[in-house]
């Protein structure tokens, strides 16, 4: 398997750019009912409208909206049903000049997204969806492939691996070349180790601590820590609102070693946590 990596430094969206060579900070907005630490908060238009523009206040870039769980065990989401939850947000939160990702597997809900306003497609089943390859290239926009095993009903029953980081890279580069196989731009590509998805938490761990071994690939990396159970276990915290120090420092340490975006619950509390490193390595 032979990848062809390009590392762009801008993705441009008309009048919107998102500078890749800059730790970039993507709030998640859950437009679901059951998502695991935010489910039901913000599953209406306007309260999700409020919290993406307080997302944006503080100080992130990129609005993720999701309109299905993933979280294990979550129930399964028609596709009628996720664009009923995603599109009338969109179409809101698109009137803010707001960089928006999308959250979904499912190609009739991105193509929905996208013609309402969206820029992004962030997709945990990296594009193996029917048509979902197809559809990325035909679109022709930025796509986010994770890693995952499974759905999320399976996943943590397949947490079996001889290398965590080496399995996840050639699983993950595997996804990468379908896509380009299927006309997806290489410039439009970045990766998610999955971090929590058919992993254990050891496994997260470790994965956390070869991070940097992700840029051989080279591709721009997104990092999803937020809340994760198993930054839960280190702190002995069972309430996921209590786990926002740790996503700060979790996603702090993969920029470190070379994340170009995070996709937070705490907006703030990594955002500050990133200016005391960008200050630190100004005044080197």
């Amino acid at each position: 398997m032979q990848l062809k990596p390009l590392r762009p430094q801008i993705w441009n969206f008309g009048r919107l750019t998102l500078d890749l060579s800059q730790p970039q900070v993507m709030g998640i907005l859950n437009v679901t009912p059951d998502s695991f630490s935010d489910g039901g908060r913000h599953n209406s238009k306007d309260a999700a409208l409020v919290r993406a523009l307080a997302m944006l206040a503080e100080g992130a870039t990129v609005i993720d909206i999701g309109g299905e769980s993933t979280r294990p065990g979550a129930s399964v989401v028609t596709v009628e049903e996720e664009i009923r939850r995603v599109v009338p947000v969109v179409e809101a939160l698109a009137k803010h000049d707001v960089i928006i990702s999308i959250d979904t597997s499912e190609p009739e809900v991105i193509k929905a997204a996208v013609k309402a306003g969206a820029h992004i497609w962030n997709d945990v089943r990296a594009l193996t969806r029917p048509l979902a390859l197809a559809t990325a290239a035909e679109l022709n926009i930025p796509v986010i492939v994770m890693h995952m095993r499974g759905e999320p009903t399976t996943m943590n029953n397949l947490d079996q691996y001889q290398d965590v980081t080496k399995d996840v890279m050639r699983e993950l580069g595997q996804r990468v070349q379908d896509a380009l196989d299927a006309g997806v731009r290489p410039e439009h590509i970045m990766i998610d180790p999955g971090f929590g998805f058919a992993k254990n938490a050891q496994q997260n761990l470790k994965l956390l601590q070869e991070f940097y071994k992700l840029t051989e690939m080279g591709y721009p990396i997104l990092s999803a820590l937020s809340r994760k159970r198993f930054i839960g276990a280190v702190l002995d915290a069972t309430d996921p609102e209590q786990r926002a120090v740790g996503s700060a420092t979790a996603h702090l340490l993969s920029i470190q070693q070379g994340a170009c975006m995070v996709r937070v619950h705490d907006v703030k509390a990594t955002v500050d946590a990133i200016k005391v490193w960008q200050a630190m390595q100004q005044a080197i």
